[in-house]
């Protein structure tokens, strides 16, 4: 990789981690940016990703703590059966072919993007 591909994959990583820190899912920039730059095949970019979401969450997780933003009667379930729902996807994704991988990711990517476009008589959360 040439010195561009570094600096793309920096400032990727960057914004991936603002928007991570914000509870928006930083792989929606990280995933594409590696495919893309680096080339490292659709597994290994959602397993980069992964990796790179446990020390993102973890800081992001913290000061929201801190800030007391956090209903934890709510989070409790929704992590349990999130869980579940990581076990069943990985295993999926891991049998998954890595072009039918590719293409499922981008149309999940399509979907949320028109669903945030399209939605209507929301605000931020009722703030």
């Amino acid at each position: 990789m040439n010195n561009w591909n570094w600096i793309v994959l920096f400032l990727a990583g960057l914004a991936s981690g603002i928007v991570s820190g914000m509870g928006m899912g930083g792989g929606a920039i990280l995933i594409p940016v590696l495919v893309l730059v680096a080339n490292p095949g659709q597994h290994i970019a959602q397993s980069v990703n992964l990796l790179y979401f446990i020390p993102t969450a973890v800081v992001a997780l913290v000061i929201h703590i801190r800030n007391k933003s956090i209903d934890f009667r709510m989070a409790v379930p929704i992590i349990i059966f999130g869980l579940a729902g990581a076990l069943a996807g990985s295993w999926i994704a891991a049998s998954m072919d890595a072009g039918l991988l590719r293409k499922f990711f981008g149309g999940f990517l399509l979907a949320m993007s028109a669903y945030e476009m399209f939605r209507k008589g929301r605000n931020n959360g009722g703030k």
